[in-house]
């Protein structure tokens, strides 16, 4: 049966996130609502009509969930932190779908394979200078479209980045980012950050 949106971020807001997100990673885990949305909006397009995609730097496993409850064939979830793919591999054992997955533990530098599809989440470059800019260089190599969060400050960067590899921005797509109390320094629940999510096509 075809998700909505709203039951596929009803879906999303019972998975597991970080016990304790890793600052230097920039650990941020993706809001339901917003996930949902994004991958709503790929659907729209086209673009979850695909047989493969990867979830770089999946952290929990947000996206690639979403991607496999939306009925992509194979989805290939990479990061680097095995707690967190820990916590994905527990937030799999719930979900029902015909497509099937793999969690890879490595750096992102090393994935090699093809996909149709490329949904990410990256660090947005603030801990690690170009933490960014290398996810984004990696998905160019690995699929003709892709969806990737940024601060909406880099829009400029981030959309050179797409155009000097021949992926113009088709989409931009603004949120409020909410960044929950997670750190003892941190003085506010919630803060909210301006994100967006951009849609990146390969020039034919």
């Amino acid at each position: 049966m075809l998700l909505t949106k709203a039951s596929l971020a009803i879906r999303l807001s019972r998975l597991r996130v970080f016990d304790s997100a890793n600052l230097r990673r920039e650990q941020y885990p993706t809001d339901s609502e917003i996930a949902a949305d994004i991958l709503w909006k790929a659907y729209l397009l086209g673009d979850l009509s695909c047989r493969t995609a990867a979830d770089l730097g999946c952290g929990t496993g947000i996206l690639g969930i979403g991607l496999l409850l939306w009925g992509v064939k194979r989805v290939h979830m990479i990061d680097s932190d095995e707690k967190a793919l820990t916590i994905a591999r527990e937030n799999l054992t719930g979900v029902k779908s015909e497509g099937s997955y793999d969690l890879i533990h490595a750096d992102i530098a090393s994935f090699d394979r093809k996909v149709d599809l490329v949904v990410q989440n990256p660090p947005f470059g603030t801990k690690v200078r170009g933490a960014d800019r290398a996810f984004l260089e990696k998905a160019f190599t690995l699929a003709d479209v892709v969806y990737s969060f940024h601060k909406s400050s880099t829009a400029p960067f981030v959309k050179s980045m797409g155009s000097k590899h021949s992926f113009p921005v088709t989409h931009q797509w603004d949120y409020d980012f909410p960044l929950k109390h997670s750190h003892s320094f941190h003085r506010r629940n919630i803060h909210r950050v301006a994100v967006s999510a951009f849609r990146f096509v390969r020039e034919k």
